[in-house]
C-alpha cells in the first residue's frame, strides 16, 4: 500500500518561553501543503522485522534511525503482532527546511500501519504516538489547518481556506539546525510589547493583504542574520506580486502566497529548489 505524506507551512510562529523540560512553548498556525513524498509498506516474509529502503533526495544517517523506522518500532512495542514489513520511502520534500517532511513521513507511517494491519488505533491515540516522535508529528495525523501550542503538539483546528491562491515554495538548500535556531532566539518579554498582540487565530481572519506586518515568524530575524539569502528570497517573492511571504518554521524554506496564476516566465526566476502549488 502506498501513501503520500505531505508537508506544512507556518503562518506566524511565536516562541513564548523556554520550558523546564528544555523545550519551548510556542504558538503557530500549521497549514498542510500537497507537496509530497511517497511511502510504501508491504507485509513481508523476511526474518528481519523491517527492511527499509529509500530513494529520491538523499537521507542522512543510518536507516535504523530513520523516523519511519522509529514509528514502526513505537507501534510494535504495544502491538507485538505487527508482522515483518518492507518499507520504501521516496523523498521529494527537502530536509531541514522548515516544512515538516520527516514528521509527515512518521505520521503517515503510523496511519498506514494502523490501516494495513487493522490495529484499530483511534485518532487521539495516533496523535499521542506521533507526539513522541516529534513536536509537529501529531499535526500530520489531523492534516488540516490548526493552531498549535505547547511545543507544537497541542492542536486546535481553525477555519482557514486559501483555495484559489498559488503557493510558491523556495528552498535555497540551507540546512538550518533547529537547536541552533532556538539558541539564537531573543525571547520577547511581555513588558516589551507596546500593545497587546492579536492572537494568530484573529489575524488569519483578516484579509491576507494585511498579514505582512502582523504574522511574524520569530525565527526569521536570527536565521536571516546568518543567511541573508533567505530574506532576499522573501523580498523577491513580494516583488513578484506575493500578497504574503514568510519563512516556514525554523527555515530555510520561504513561501509566498499569490492571488493569481503566475505566468511561466516567472516560475523559473529562482536558481534554487522551487515549487508552485495551487491551493
Amino acid at each position: 500500500m502506498v501513501v503520500f505524506p505531505g508537508c506544512k507551512i507556518n503562518f506566524g510562529l511565536r516562541i513564548l518561553n523556554k520550558r523546564d523540560d528544555g523545550y519551548h512553548n510556542l504558538e503557530t498556525i500549521f497549514y498542510p501543503v500537497a507537496f509530497t513524498d511517497a511511502l510504501e509498506i508491504i507485509s513481508s516474509s523476511n526474518s528481519a522485522p523491517i527492511i527499509f529502503s529509500n530513494s529520491g533526495l538523499a537521507v542522512d544517517g543510518d536507516s535504523k534511525d530513520n523516523i519511519c523506522v522509529k514509528a514502526y518500532w513505537l507501534l510494535k512495542k504495544d502491538f507485538p503482532q505487527l508482522p515483518s514489513i518492507t518499507m520504501h520511502l521516496h523523498k521529494c520534500i527537502p530536509m531541514g527546511a522548515g516544512l515538516g517532511g520527516g514528521s509527515a513521513d512518521a505520521a503517515f507511517t503510523l496511519q498506514l500501519l494502523n490501516r494495513l494491519f487493522h490495529l484499530q488505533v483511534s485518532t487521539e491515540k495516533l496523535m499521542h504516538y506521533a507526539a513522541q516522535l516529534g513536536s509537529d508529528c501529531a499535526f500530520f495525523i489531523l492534516n488540516k489547518p490548526c493552531l498549535a501550542t505547547g511545543r507544537g503538539e497541542i492542536l486546535k483546528p481553525v477555519a482557514l481556506n486559501l483555495s484559489g491562491y498559488t503557493l510558491a515554495l523556495v528552498n535555497p538548500g540551507i540546512h538550518v539546525n533547529t537547536g541552533s535556531a532556538f539558541a539564537a532566539l531573543k525571547l520577547r518579554q511581555p513588558e516589551e510589547e507596546s500593545s497587546p498582540l492579536l492572537s494568530l487565530t484573529e489575524i488569519i481572519q483578516l484579509p491576507v493583504t494585511s498579514w505582512k506586518n502582523t504574522l511574524i515568524n520569530d525565527f526569521e530575524e536570527p536565521v536571516c542574520g546568518s543567511w541573508p539569502v533567505i530574506n532576499e528570497i522573501k523580498e523577491k517573492l513580494y516583488n513578484m506580486g506575493a500578497v504574503f511571504a514568510a519563512m516556514s518554521g525554523s527555515g530555510s524554506t520561504v513561501f509566498g502566497l499569490f492571488d493569481q496564476q503566475l505566468p511561466r516566465d516567472k516560475t523559473d526566476i529562482f536558481p534554487f529548489f522551487t515549487r508552485f502549488i495551487s491551493l
